[in-house]
Formats: structure tokens, C-alpha cells, sequence
């Protein structure tokens, strides 16, 4: 009675039944990272395994565990390195005693006049948020993250709620190294600096009309 030979995984078969297990739609919305490549790698080694394996029956007492072992090592890495909860809430927009808005505002520009894009998105943002906090549109507040200035101030500025979501984006992007800052990163907080000085709060019950 001859032995049942397992069906051939091919290495892209292999590679597909494995992303579809293990792949977070998380990690699709963002540039490759550290994770993101080795992830890949470990992928291509998985199918690649599976692949050199699949001829023969013997090979799979010795490739099986492998293959076990690398698994869970991905696993691992994906539960290990993905973003914390905190990480995706955002980074604290002031790490020390906040100056005034027109002070973060004039550094903001010299930074990125001198071309030091991730000075200048850091202190123009930080000139949002002293800026808002002078007018009342937010309470201050020690601690405050990007995320959370921008959820606070949407309510009193729905206008530029889109606006604040970006600018909360790309100050956390800086700020945890996701993406380096750019002079068009620059610009867009320059301009929504410059948009919410005039915008006009939305008082309570006034969208309602």
C-alpha cells in the first residue's frame, strides 16, 4: 500500500494562506515599516519551506515544526511590535512648559525657512494648541495628544475638522518616526494655523438651525 503524499503547496499558495490568517488591515494603510518587511520576509521564507517540502513525505517530520516555529514567530511579531493603544491615541503635543503662540509660531517659521520640516510641523503645532487653548476653544489641558486636540477642537470648529485629523496625523507620523516630515507637512499646518485664527466657533445648538 504505497503512502499518501500531501497535496503540493505551492510557495505563492503558501503565502497567500498565510497573509490571510495574519495580515491587519492596519498595517496596510501606511508606508512598509520594520514590521511590515519583516513580515514580508518571514512570508517568503514561510512559502518558501512549504515549497522545497511539498515533493516529498519525509521532508514534512523535519520541515513541519519549522514551519510551526516560524509561524509563531510572526505571530509573535505582530502582536510584539503593532502600535499600543496609547501610540494610536497620539504623541503629547507639549513635552515641557508650553511658550506663547506667537513664540511657537516664530519658531515654527525659522525651522522651516532653515528646511527642519519635523521642528517646524512640531512647533507649529504646539502654536495650535496654545492658540486654540488663549481663545477658550479647548480647556487646557497637560498631556494633551494631537489626536485629542483635534477631537476637542472639531466640536467647536467642524469646518476645519478634516484639517485638524490631518494635522493630528502628521504630527504624530513625526513625532513616532513613521514617515519623515516634509516641506509640503510643513505648509499644511502652516495653513491650517492660519485657517483657525479665523475660523468662527460653532456655539452650542447653532448647527441644529
Amino acid at each position: 500500500m504505497s503512502a499518501v503524499v500531501p497535496a503540493e503547496v505551492t510557495r505563492e499558495e503558501g503565502r497567500r494562506r498565510a497573509v490571510e490568517e495574519l495580515s491587519d488591515p492596519l498595517y496596510g494603510e501606511q508606508a512598509p515599516t520594520l514590521l511590515d518587511r519583516i513580515r514580508e520576509w518571514l512570508l517568503d521564507l514561510l512559502g518558501g519551506v512549504a515549497s522545497a517540502g511539498s515533493g516529498f513525505l519525509g521532508g514534512w517530520v523535519v520541515l513541519g515544526p519549522l514551519l510551526v516555529l516560524l509561524a509563531g514567530l510572526l505571530v509573535w511579531l505582530i502582536v510584539y511590535l503593532r502600535p499600543s493603544a496609547g501610540r494610536r491615541r497620539g504623541a503629547a503635543v507639549h513635552e515641557e512648559a508650553p511658550l506663547s503662540a506667537a513664540d511657537h509660531r516664530a519658531a515654527a517659521e525659522r525651522h522651516e525657512a532653515a528646511g527642519e520640516f519635523a521642528a517646524a510641523v512640531t512647533e507649529r503645532m504646539r502654536a495650535i494648541s496654545v492658540a486654540l487653548e488663549d481663545r477658550a476653544l479647548i480647556t487646557p489641558r497637560v498631556g494633551r495628544t494631537a489626536t485629542e486636540l483635534a477631537e476637542e477642537a472639531s466640536a467647536v470648529l467642524p469646518g476645519e475638522a478634516g484639517g485638524l485629523a490631518e494635522g493630528a496625523r502628521i504630527f504624530n507620523d513625526v513625532a513616532y518616526g513613521d514617515r519623515p516630515a516634509t516641506a509640503e507637512a510643513a505648509r499644511a499646518l502652516r495653513e491650517l494655523d492660519a485657517r483657525l485664527e479665523s475660523a468662527r466657533p460653532v456655539q452650542a445648538g447653532e448647527g441644529a438651525r
